[in-house]
């Protein structure tokens, strides 16, 4: 009978821990692109109104393909800024925004820098210059924190069963 009372003890001790929430297939984190835009033009500052990026596998971008929307999958921009999520990024891209000016700009081609990207487009008078941002901080996407937070909490509970273990084994030697 003790050894019940243990177990359902421990039963009820990680249910306690264990997440309320349904879980879903594609919970991991996916590399990201941000872009970050700067007008070289004088003027009125010009937004974006649309874009697209395109993924190529040749360093020349002549078998280019918009990045498909699936699921979190996609691109989208706003006033001065892009990004772009993936379930994974092919090597070479290519940028397509349309501008408040009228003016549909592309980009010179650009590779992969990383998993989290950060690029700076400087809008010229009839093109797009993409350069890549490096940083030797290491960024930490959302994943990553939760995935952190996940082995820490994992941590804990595997902490307080060793302890109700260590001390129901302690209190039957008496």
């Amino acid at each position: 009978m003790p050894k019940f009372k243990t177990f359902l003890l421990l039963f009820l001790l990680i249910q306690l821990f264990l997440p309320i929430n349904n879980a879903f297939a594609d919970t991991g984190p996916k590399p990201t692109m941000e872009f970050t835009f700067k007008q070289e033009l004088s003027g009125e500052t010009a937004s974006i109104t649309s874009g697209i990026l395109y993924e190529c596998e040749q360093p020349n971008c002549s078998d280019a393909a918009p990045l498909q929307q699936l699921g979190p999958q996609g691109f989208s921009c706003d006033g001065l800024s892009c990004s772009a999520r993936a379930y994974g990024f092919s090597q070479y891209h290519k940028l397509e925004i349309q501008f408040s000016d009228g003016k549909t700009r592309q980009s010179n081609v650009f590779k992969t820098a990383g998993f989290d990207s950060k690029y700076t487009v400087t809008i010229q008078s009839d093109d797009l210059l993409v350069e890549t941002h490096f940083s030797l901080v290491p960024s930490f996407s959302i994943g990553s924190i939760e995935i952190i937070a996940c082995l820490c909490g994992l941590a804990s509970v595997a902490l307080i069963v060793g302890l109700i273990v260590f001390f129901v084994r302690r209190s039957r030697r008496k």
